[in-house]
C-alpha cells in the first residue's frame, strides 16, 4: 500500500522502507532551529555537545530588538551558544534577521523531503516547502542538539484537493478560515494539500496555509513539490534535498474538496478559529476597531505587504485606529522598500516595524490594553494572546485588515477596492 508525503519522509528519515499511522518512529533530524525564546532561563539547558553544528540554525526573532533586560540576556546566551559551538547559520539583529519560519523559507533551511524541528508551534510552516517541519518541546530540542534525532508518532493524513482560482481580494488566509470553520480541529492528523489549483497559489500563499494549520492542531501540513518550489530551493541552497510526492495509492482518512472560486473573504470571531469563522458578508454586527495588524510568520510575506499596499494606496487610515505592519523578515522588508510598498504604507498612516513576533505574541510593537478590539492577520486569537485578556481579537486576511484600517470597523475588502490584488 502506498504512502502519503509525511509517511514517505518519516520512513526515509527513520531508515525504513515504509511506515503506517499509529507507529512510533525515531528519525534523523536534518535541521534544528533554535530561537531566542529558547534561550530564556527556565527553558534553556546547555547540551553537553552539538551533534552537527552545520545542521543547527539560530534565529533571534521574538524579542528583536530586546524589549527588556531579560530579553537582552536571552540574546546574549544565544550569541554565546553560537560562538562556543561554531554555529555558522546565525540570524541576529541585522540584515539577515527575521521571524524564524519566514527565514527558514527565505534561506531554504526547510528543504523538500527533510525533517526540521524548532520549539515554536508554527514550525509546520515549513511544510509548504515539502518539509516535515514540526514544533517540539524545549527539553526535546536539547536532546536533538546533542543526539541529532527525535521521535514522532505517525499520524493519519487528511488531504485537501484545491480546485479553481481565488477571486480578487480573496486570499489563502480566507481558505484557511473556510477549512477551520467547516472541518474544525485536526488534532493528531497530518494535512496534505494537492489538486489542480496548486499552481495558482504562490509559495507565500502556501506558507500561509501550512503555518495556520497549527491553529487547528495539525501535526504536519505538507505540499507536494512543483517547479515553483524547486526553483526557489535550488536558488537558495546547495544542501541535499529529496522532493517527495504522495504515492498514487496513498491512504487518507478523508479527501476533502475545496473550490477556491466559491470562496469570499472570511473573518474569525475572537478566542478561537475552530468552528468560529464566517464569510464576512454574514457578519451581522458592526465591529469598531482600535488596532489593525498585518504580520507574523503567517502573513508577513511580500505577497501580503503588496496586497495591503494595493488596498491603502492613496487613502488614509481611519482616525483612532493604530495600523501596524510587520514584515516577516528583513529580506522582505528591503524588497518591500525597493518596490515602494513601505512608502505606500507609511503615507497611508501605517506603522511599519522591524521583523519580529512582537504584536502577534503580545510582546511589544502593539500589545493590546483592556477592552481594546483588534483585527489581525497573524496566527492566533485566544484570550490574552496579543496583550490584556479583556481585549477582543478578530482575525481576517491582510486585505480585510487593510480595508478595515481605512474605515475603522471590520470591512469587506471588496467594498474598498484599490488596485488589482497582488
Amino acid at each position: 500500500m502506498g504512502m502519503t508525503i509525511a509517511e514517505k519522509i518519516l520512513a526515509r528519515a527513520s531508515g525504513r522502507e515504509g511506515v503506517s499511522p499509529g507507529e512510533i518512529v525515531v528519525v534523523k533530524v536534518d535541521t534544528a532551529v533554535v530561537i531566542d525564546m529558547g534561550f530564556y532561563p527556565g527553558l534553556w539547558r546547555w547540551p553537553t555537545r552539538v551533534w552537527d553544528p552545520e545542521k543547527v540554525v539560530v534565529i533571534h526573532d521574538h524579542v528583536v530588538p530586546p524589549k527588556d533586560v531579560q530579553s537582552a540576556q536571552a540574546l546574549q546566551t544565544g550569541r554565546r551558544f553560537v560562538r562556543e559551538y561554531g554555529i555558522a547559520r546565525f540570524h541576529d539583529v541585522g540584515p539577515s534577521q527575521g521571524i524564524a519560519h519566514q527565514v527558514a523559507a527565505d534561506e531554504a533551511y526547510a528543504r523538500p523531503g527533510t525533517v526540521l524541528v524548532c520549539i515554536d508551534s508554527h514550525t509546520c510552516s515549513g511544510g509548504a516547502l515539502n518539509c516535515c517541519a514540526r514544533g517540539i518541546g524545549a527539553p526535546e530540542l536539547t536532546y536533538v542538539l546533542a543526539k541529532g534525532e527525535t521521535w514522532f508518532q505517525v499520524g493519519p493524513t487528511v488531504k485537501y484537493e484545491l480546485h479553481g482560482t481565488l477571486a480578487p481580494w480573496v486570499t489563502a488566509k480566507d481558505v484557511f478560515f473556510h477549512i477551520a470553520g467547516r472541518w474544525g480541529s485536526h488534532a493528531t492528523l497530518n494535512v496534505e494539500f494537492g489538486g489542480p489549483a496548486l499552481g495558482s497559489l504562490s509559495l507565500d500563499a502556501r506558507r500561509t496555509l501550512s503555518t495556520m494549520c497549527a491553529e487547528v492542531s495539525a501535526e504536519f501540513a505538507l505540499w507536494p513539490p512543483d517547479d515553483v518550489l524547486l526553483s526557489h530551493v535550488k536558488s537558495r541552497t546547495t544542501l541535499p534535498f529529496h522532493p517527495t510526492w504522495p504515492d498514487p495509492d496513498a491512504r487518507y482518512v478523508e479527501v476533502r474538496r475545496v473550490d477556491l472560486d466559491a470562496l469570499g473573504p472570511y473573518v474569525a470571531r475572537p478566542d478561537t478559529v475552530v468552528h468560529n469563522t464566517l464569510p464576512i458578508g454574514e457578519l451581522s454586527e458592526q465591529v469598531r476597531l482600535d488596532q489593525c495588524f498585518v504580520g507574523s510568520c503567517a502573513n508577513g510575506t511580500l505577497d501580503d505587504l503588496a496586497t495591503v499596499a494595493a488596498v491603502v494606496r492613496g487613502k488614509q487610515v481611519a482616525p483612532g485606529v493604530r495600523f501596524i505592519v510587520t514584515p516577516g523578515s528583513q529580506r522582505i522588508y528591503r524588497e518591500a522598500a525597493r518596490l515602494g510598498i513601505v512608502n505606500t504604507l507609511i503615507q497611508a498612516g501605517a506603522l511599519v516595524t522591524t521583523s519580529a513576533c512582537g504584536a502577534c505574541a503580545g510582546l511589544d510593537f502593539g500589545a493590546l490594553g483592556p477592552g481594546e478590539v483588534c483585527l489581525t492577520a497573524s496566527t492566533r486569537n485566544f484570550k490574552g494572546r496579543m496583550g490584556h485578556p479583556d481585549a477582543r481579537i478578530w482575525m481576517g486576511s491582510p486585505a480585510t485588515v487593510a480595508a478595515s484600517a481605512l474605515t475603522g470597523y471590520i470591512t469587506d475588502p471588496r467594498a474598498v477596492g484599490g488596485g488589482a490584488r497582488a
